[in-house]
């Protein structure tokens, strides 16, 4: 399958939704997300040797971010795993992604007992922002209290699945129930105070927290160390599909690009616009977006690019690395 084309990012949010994201509490209906089970004997073996974190060593009711790699250690894709109380094994994977993924896993579905089975009938909301847990406790709905964890809880008769996300400016997560619950559940949750987001200001949420996106920041033809997702590789796990790369990388070297997050002091540059290192192109942007007075997105940088005396630029002004993405505080200064 080709590599997806990089989209123009909306810079224009409304305030209200920027407001809420980043003060109060976003809430996004319809996520472009799908669960699947992974059945069977041998499913924690199998599903241990395709993705690049852990799944033994999951706790009951706890999840994490995972590459699929290729045989040559090259980026296929990313999912979460999560193990439920009773050892049960879920994947939830982005739509855009999940054909090429489910491909790609079942070719190595050889002689094991493993099934995946999608899980039909369900669809997720999301709900982000400082105030997002004060919204599900005004449900009376217990919200996980740190991230990649997971529970259930019962609404007027409807039953949910609360799983938190990686939010590293604001909290977020993603409420499971029925599909034909799910307007109930949204008209409660605005009721409590969300305001509903569109796709644009969820986008330039993701960027202005610095988290990558495959298909837009990462490619196929990427190594896990290079897209920077450190959080999604495990050294101690054992074998998995293209660990042999991901090893001689860490333990013989380091690679010569990396995907980093930018702020931008100009103009508002455009997805492909390249990052100069003095007369030399340095890498290009892969994601932007403004908030209020500020520009930030991500572009996959030379090892150079780094060095603490480098100077970057790009045709409408500098650019500066970020080594962790803007606070809350910061960000809520930009929208008042």
């Amino acid at each position: 399958m080709p590599e997806q084309a990089n989209p123009t990012v909306t810079l224009d949010v409304p305030m209200g939704e920027n407001v809420a994201l980043y003060s109060g509490a976003g809430l996004k209906a319809a996520l472009p997300l799908k669960r699947w089970q992974v059945r069977g004997g041998d499913r924690m073996r199998w599903l241990s040797g395709m993705v690049t974190n852990t799944v033994n060593d999951l706790a009951s009711g706890e999840g994490a971010l995972n590459l699929v790699l290729n045989a040559q250690g090259r980026i296929q894709g990313e999912l979460n795993v999560w193990r439920g109380a009773a050892d049960e094994i879920e994947l939830d994977i982005e739509d855009a992604q999940a054909e090429k993924l489910l491909a790609h896993l079942d070719k190595f579905i050889i002689m094991d007992d493993v099934e995946l089975v999608a899980v039909e009938g369900v669809e997720a909301v999301g709900v982000y922002g400082p105030d997002a847990e004060k919204v599900l406790a005004a449900l009376g709905v217990s919200a996980p209290s740190e991230a990649m964890r997971q529970s259930t809880a019962v609404w007027s008769g409807i039953e949910i699945l609360i799983r938190r996300g990686y939010g590293p400016v604001v909290p977020r997560f993603e409420l499971w129930c029925a599909a034909e619950k799910m307007d109930a559940l949204c008209a409660a949750l605005k009721s409590a105070g969300a305001i509903e987001v569109g796709d644009a200001a969820v986008e330039v949420l993701r960027i202005v927290e610095g988290v990558p996106r495959y298909g837009v920041d990462i490619a196929e033809k990427d190594l896990p160390q290079e897209s920077s997702l450190t959080r999604a590789l495990h050294f101690n796990k054992g074998c998995y599909l293209g660990q042999e790369i991901v090893e001689r990388i860490r333990s013989r070297g380091n690679v010569h690009r990396h995907l980093r997050q930018l702020e931008f002091v100009g103009d508002v540059p455009v997805v492909g616009s390249e990052v100069m290192l003095k007369d030399a192109v340095a890498g290009s942007v892969t994601s932007v977006a403004r908030i209020g007075t500020r520009v930030f997105g991500q572009a996959m940088l030379k090892a150079e690019a780094e060095l603490p005396d480098a100077v970057l630029s790009y045709a409408g002004g500098s650019v500066r690395v970020l080594q962790t993405p803007p606070s809350e505080k910061e960000i809520e200064k930009e929208i008042q």
